[in-house]
């Protein structure tokens, strides 16, 4: 069987699907490895190296995508499902929920595609979880990001010419991007709040040095689901939660926005009132920004200042630290991989009753299959 990993296409797109690591473990699985010729410069790793590793290197797109399983970062172009084998396994970060025709054209093509995105999160998937490990990076750079545009120091300073105060940070969103933002902000030596819908995060917030920023505790009760993302709030709850993080706000020197809901657009957690509301200099990092942003004021793969704020837009931050954030996709992979082959055979064996497989695979024997996306 034949695995591949191709070079990566769309804009701004600088990770590899496939580690040197990676592919030494397929290999001692009884794998063929091929990787398309220069996949994984954007991530500093060079043909030699997975050569080294047991791949061989193919010459172009076409070569690459003739394999029985290709490995991907990001969702395939059309020209690239157009070169997908009929009968072929696609594993990729598919954005499945909000590209419903890429995934109708895979399941023309005949190809069993699963959406990494989607792999349900429980304790027998943490290691597959790229959401996890890609969000951690992300945390990690959007506090960089902001305290490079950020015209002052971070940390308290104290000299003989005077003390130069600490700067103030609200992260806005306290899941894994959110968590990695806050301890980053305290390494720098910020002072750092932080805000989210679901009560049971304040602790998190508070081992890491942040100060949770409570709106109405009787209010969020049931605002987690099952897989851990925060719920859509009801009118009144956003209405007092708007008010509170106004007032935050005002005081904030750099606000760190990570909240997302699955399938659905970014919700507006900073309006432009509130923009306006806050001290010239301050910088505002919208992670959210791919889905429509936290703040509607933020400009995708910008940066740009309104009313005095810096406005950060980057998109796909993961792979602006594409070294680290391939190495971690690549071992999510792995792990996905890895209960799937057959030893004998030497081949990917499906148990489509395996709830990480029914809750990840988009398409299968030339249908749509999620729920998610059927009807």
């Amino acid at each position: 069987m034949k695995i591949a990993i191709p070079k990566e296409r769309r804009a701004g797109e600088a990770r590899v699907a496939a580690s040197p690591d990676t592919v030494k473990k397929y290999v001692q699985m009884g794998f063929d490895v091929q990787i398309e010729a220069g996949a994984g410069a954007g991530a500093s790793i060079a043909d030699a190296v997975y050569v080294e590793a047991g791949a061989t290197i193919a010459a172009d797109a076409a070569a690459a995508f003739d394999a029985d399983v290709v490995l991907k970062i990001a969702r395939p172009t059309d020209e690239e499902i157009g070169l997908l084998k009929e009968g072929s396994v696609l594993i990729a970060a598919l954005s499945a929920l909000t590209h419903k025709d890429m995934v109708e054209k895979l399941a023309a093509r005949k190809v069993t595609a699963f959406a990494m995105e989607l792999v349900p999160r429980i304790t027998r998937a943490q290691s597959m979880d790229i959401l996890s490990s890609q969000a951690n990076l992300a945390g990690y750079k959007a506090v960089l990001d902001g305290v490079h545009e950020f015209k002052r120091a971070v940390p308290m300073m104290m000299t003989a010419a005077g003390t130069v105060a600490p700067a103030r940070f609200l992260i806005l969103g306290a899941g894994v991007a959110g968590l990695q933002a806050i301890a980053t902000a305290k390494r720098l030596g910020g002072v750092v709040y932080a805000f989210d819908v679901r009560p049971a995060v304040k602790e998190q917030v508070q081992s890491l040095g942040g100060k949770f920023v409570e709106v109405d505790p009787d209010a969020t009760k049931d605002a987690e689901t099952a897989g851990g993302y925060a719920k859509e709030m009801s009118e009144d709850y956003k209405a007092k939660q708007a008010a509170k993080i106004a007032e935050v706000l005002a005081k904030t020197d750099i606000a760190i926005c990570t909240a997302l809901i699955p399938g659905k657009p970014a919700p507006v957690l900073i309006t432009e009132d509130m923009v306006k509301g806050m001290r010239p200099g301050s910088v505002i990092v919208d992670l959210a920004v791919e889905m429509g942003g936290n703040c509607p004021l933020s400009e995708f793969d910008r940066v740009v200042e309104k009313h005095g704020v810096t406005l950060v837009g980057h998109g796909n931050v993961p792979a602006r630290l594409a070294v680290d954030a391939s190495a971690l996709f690549s071992k999510n992979l792995l792990n996905f991989i890895t209960p799937l082959v057959d030893k004998e055979n030497k081949n990917l064996a499906f148990n489509w009753d395996d709830e990480i497989l029914k809750g990840s695979c988009v398409a299968r024997d030339g249908q749509v299959v999620h729920p998610a996306l059927v009807g």
